[in-house]
């Protein structure tokens, strides 16, 4: 099962300031935290998902890398806990760790220390375009090294008649009546435990606090119309197939002035003729003959960076692997260096002789040399194995 994404977690967007995503993480907090929920293990989880996302969103650092690889760059993280809350931190190291943010007061004073004696009321709706997802296709060769790709997206952009406003002339607004202004409305009702107070939307102008009396013709209003952008992405050293990447604000602009989405980016791999890829790693069969197998050679393998150069040593025997450290591919972490080129010997043995080679074949089978006589090492399979780390 994935992992739900940290900023629906705090129901924040990804421009999400530091101080916004601080007070997203109170809210959740308070209204998941234990006290308020005993014996409730769904709301207990909740309030440990919420912890594990302030983790990160509150940290550049860690957000950065977030918003770029999502959940597989948090995998390796070697300093902090990311991805630690869900699999088993207490509940005090959690307030051990986050406790400070609650100005001291804990959950003692929800409504004025923690929300600033009204939190979110009052604030007009904001739009959000909606997120994109493409893919892109990568060579071994640009995963190896990183590479900047530039791509045509089909999307919705700014309406440049009316500059995103969707308004004739840019100005054709009225304060709302039903709001005025503010983009809420408030109700009142009875209830058997007295009245109650209720604040939403405005639904005259979907909470914007004003509405538009004269609609530009060329987005009938919405600020937004559907067009192509081409979009340069910068992808980094050593990322692998299914990784996604975020592009923050090249997804849909959004109606009427709004935040535009995301673009999020999946990598597909295109098969190498040559290399097999296996995590940081790469693998390479290179075939010889029986006579290059008795006598030793060298030969050019095939990496990443071109050609590079290899010894056979006389005897190989087939099956024998030879490794090329540092020359696979870099680990997107990057802190974790290079990967090695394997390279399996094979030994080619004809599938079909003539009568001459037959008879030169017999000859030589008679000599005590062609005579079957495998060292220990040479029986052993976890000792070969060995000489690939060697």
């Amino acid at each position: 099962m994935s992992k739900r994404d940290y900023y629906e977690i705090l129901e924040v967007s990804r421009n999400a300031t530091p101080e916004e995503i601080k007070k997203a993480y109170r809210q959740q907090a308070l209204k998941y935290h234990p006290d308020k929920n005993p014996d409730n293990k769904e709301a207990e989880e909740k309030f440990k998902k919420a912890a594990e996302a302030y983790e990160v969103l509150s940290d550049p650092e860690k957000r950065k890398r977030y918003d770029q690889f999502g959940h597989a760059g948090m995998g390796n993280n070697k300093s902090g806990f990311s991805g630690g809350f869900g699999g088993g931190m207490s509940m005090d190291e959690i307030f051990r760790h986050f406790g400070d943010i609650f100005g001291g007061g804990g959950f003692d004073d929800p409504f004025g220390t923690m929300f600033g004696g009204g939190g979110g009321r009052g604030r007009k709706a904001v739009n959000r375009g909606s997120n994109l997802r493409v893919k892109v296709k990568l060579t071994l060769e640009e995963i190896a090294h990183g590479v900047e790709k530039k791509i045509k997206v089909n999307k919705y952009i700014r309406c440049n008649t009316c500059k995103g406003t969707g308004a004739k002339g840019g100005s054709s607004y009225q304060t709302c009546s039903t709001c005025r202004g503010s983009g809420h409305v408030t109700r009142v009702t009875s209830t058997f435990l007295g009245q109650m107070q209720t604040t939403s939307p405005c639904p005259q102008c979907g909470g914007e606090g004003q509405i538009i009396t004269d609609k530009c013709q060329d987005c009938a209003g919405n600020g937004i119309i559907k067009g192509e952008e081409v979009i340069s992405i910068r992808i980094p050293a050593g990322v692998s197939e299914g990784m996604q990447l975020s592009v923050n604000g090249k997804g849909n602009a959004a109606a009427r002035g709004g935040v535009q989405g995301d673009l999020f980016v999946q990598i597909e791999e295109i098969e190498h003729p040559d290399l097999m890829r296996d995590g940081d790693n790469l693998h390479y069969e290179h075939y010889i003959t029986i006579t290059e197998a008795a006598l030793g050679t060298s030969a050019e393998v095939p990496t990443v960076d071109g050609k590079a150069k290899i010894k056979i040593e006389p005897g190989t025997q087939s099956g024998r692997v030879l490794r090329l450290k540092g020359k696979g591919l870099p680990n997107v972490n990057q802190w974790e260096g290079k990967g090695d080129l394997l390279i399996t010997i094979h030994v080619w043995i004809p599938r079909t002789l003539s009568k001459e080679e037959k008879t030169i074949l017999e000859k030589l089978g008679e000599s005590p040399n062609f005579k079957p006589n495998p060292s220990s090492r040479d029986k052993n399979i976890f000792s070969r194995m060995k000489d690939i780390f060697e």
